[in-house]
């Protein structure tokens, strides 16, 4: 741009300024719409703002914590609240005892262990028990002892009766070959006397000679079924159970105390004391050597934790949208992020004191055994719902400026401050009336910390901002074409050094002529196409030339 300075080519300065402001106004950029959603949101005038939008990319969003989540509609459950605190379930309390009088001889846990049915909580020693161990010990051998001869005296029983039975069993066997001999003669002598070959006398003598071994087969099989050993056989079997069963007594003796007294006993004659549920071990009255003569005394209480109580009082104007089985929500102060679910089991009979209240208990569960009794907590009895799906966001997306709630709308690496309006509040969600729509980002997570930073202007870091001067167009908003940019870009530099030359008086109209020069052969570099605007300029400032004397300049 070539310029044509009256009396060495300086400008006047009320002409300097002039064209300065003209351009600044020229070079204005149009702000850019977030996406097709919203309109008068991001393109209303920044003073209707409480804060500016601020850039901040992906990788510094991860530094910072910054969590993102699109909008949706949910359903959403309302009820009567309530102030209350967390308890142990009565039901899943249980005191463990010392089963009988002695003294403890090791602590296997502490307070707050955690502990699983059956395992070992403490092993003591008792001399009521230690001495009815020894008496059963020696009771025990005693009748083993018997057993054992009992058990002697059935075995020479049994031998005893064997031998008899095998002689027994030879004389029948005897008695039957005589047997079958006197038949066969008498059947000779029988034909023969029929036909008079033989005297009858003969045939007698073979006929009763016949009868006298029958007889004696009959004779030796009685004697073989009434065995003398068969019956010593069966006395020593008899005594040999009943020594047995004296055995067995003597030891279950001890073993029935011990049962009695819910114990284990170990070989070494002292009593392991295990856990009768799971749960966590709430306090141990017992330490380390001391002595409990008296049986039933409490060594230590365990709570199962995995199921606690949320107690509180509801109005007596409340009462009947309050049901038992109803669905509860609970939140805890030391838990501010987190929401606990449950189910009343207990609604009071009577309504207490001149407040009007009735107390109510709802069972949680605490698997992960988060919840400890005593905590203060609010309670929220579920009666209500929308009857459709709403704009719903966390609670923790939602910034106070200046009593205005506003949230934080992502657009691209920049991040929108947008005032909404907030409708009724359901656990950690906040119905959102008007300003946010399904589907935008909000900052859920670090929007206290962006609304500070817009606060001080600026991006998330220094270096970040003049990433982000170029915005990309985005549903219905556009950016000016960066090639539009600048030529008034270069103008407003040129304008701008020229004012900085007239207020500080210090150049030489030479030095100040080079310098726009120099300003000029950059500009046309970036700008050879718009020469015309180019001419423009030249024009307005060689006529503003022609009218300023020398002296002004």
């Amino acid at each position: 741009m070539a310029l044509t300075l009256k009396h060495a080519g300086l400008l006047p300065s009320s002409r300097i300024v002039g064209t300065c402001l003209t351009l600044l106004l020229l070079t204005t950029s149009v702000r850019v719409l977030a996406h097709t959603g919203h309109g008068d949101e991001f393109n209303q005038n920044q003073s209707s703002q409480p804060a500016g939008a601020i850039a901040v990319d992906s990788t510094t969003a991860e530094q910072i914590g910054l969590k993102v989540e699109p909008v949706t509609r949910q359903s959403l459950a309302f009820g009567v609240q309530a102030t209350g605190q967390i308890e142990a379930s009565p039901s899943r309390r249980v005191e463990v005892t010392n089963p009988v009088g002695g003294t403890v001889v090791k602590l296997l846990v502490e307070p707050g262990d955690g502990v699983e049915a059956g395992q070992a909580l403490a092993v003591i020693t008792s001399g009521e028990l230690a001495e009815l161990r020894v008496t059963a010990l020696e009771n025990s051998a005693e009748r083993q002892g018997d057993v054992q001869q009992a058990e002697a005296n059935l075995r020479l029983a049994q031998q005893s009766y064997e031998r008899q039975q095998q002689i027994a069993q030879t004389a029948v066997d005897q008695a039957k070959t005589e047997l079958r001999v006197a038949q066969e003669q008498y059947d000779r002598d029988k034909e023969l006397a029929e036909q008079g070959a033989i005297p009858r006398r003969e045939f007698l003598e073979s006929e009763a000679h016949l009868a006298s071994a029958r007889q004696a087969v009959t004779e030796a099989e009685s004697r073989l079924a009434v065995l003398e050993a068969r019956t010593e056989v069966e006395r020593a079997q008899a005594a040999l159970q009943v020594a047995q069963s004296r055995a067995q007594l003597s030891a279950g003796t001890y073993q029935t105390r011990l049962q009695q007294l819910g114990a284990e006993a170990n070989p070494d004659g002292t009593i392991t004391i295990r856990a009768p549920i799971s749960g966590t071990i709430a306090d141990r009255t017992v330490t380390l050597g001391q002595s409990a003569q008296d049986a039933g005394a409490t060594l230590m209480s365990i709570v199962d934790d995995r199921t606690v109580l949320a107690t509180a009082n509801i109005y007596e104007k409340d009462l009947n949208q309050v049901s038992q089985g109803q669905r509860v929500r609970v939140t805890v102060s030391s838990l501010p992020n987190q929401i606990f679910e449950g189910r009343i089991t207990t609604i009071g009979s009577v309504v207490e004191g001149e407040n009007r209240v009735v107390p109510v208990k709802a069972e949680l569960d605490n698997g992960d055994g988060i919840l400890k009794p005593g905590m203060f907590a609010e309670l929220e009895v579920l009666t209500d719902r929308t009857p459709e799906p709403v704009v719903a966001i966390p609670q923790s997306a939602i910034v106070e400026a200046n009593g205005q709630p506003l949230v934080f709308v992502q657009n691209g690496n920049t991040f929108q401050p947008i005032e909404v309006v907030l409708g009724r509040q359901a656990g950690n969600l906040v119905e959102i009336e008007s300003g946010l729509f399904e589907g935008d980002r909000v900052v859920t997570q670090r929007a206290n910390q962006l609304y500070a930073q817009s606060l001080r202007g600026g991006s998330a870091e220094p270096e970040e901002a003049e990433a982000t001067e170029v915005t990309e167009a985005s549903g219905a908003g556009r950016t000016l074409p960066w090639w539009i940019l600048l030529p008034g870009s270069g103008a407003l530099a040129i304008g701008t050094f020229a004012a900085g030359a007239f207020w500080s008086n210090r150049r030489s109209r030479k030095q100040l002529a080079a310098t726009l020069n120099s300003l000029e052969h950059l500009d046309d570099q970036h700008n050879g196409h718009h020469s015309v605007s180019k001419a423009n300029h030249e024009a307005a400032l060689l006529s503003a030339d022609a009218h300023q004397p020398d002296s002004e300049v």
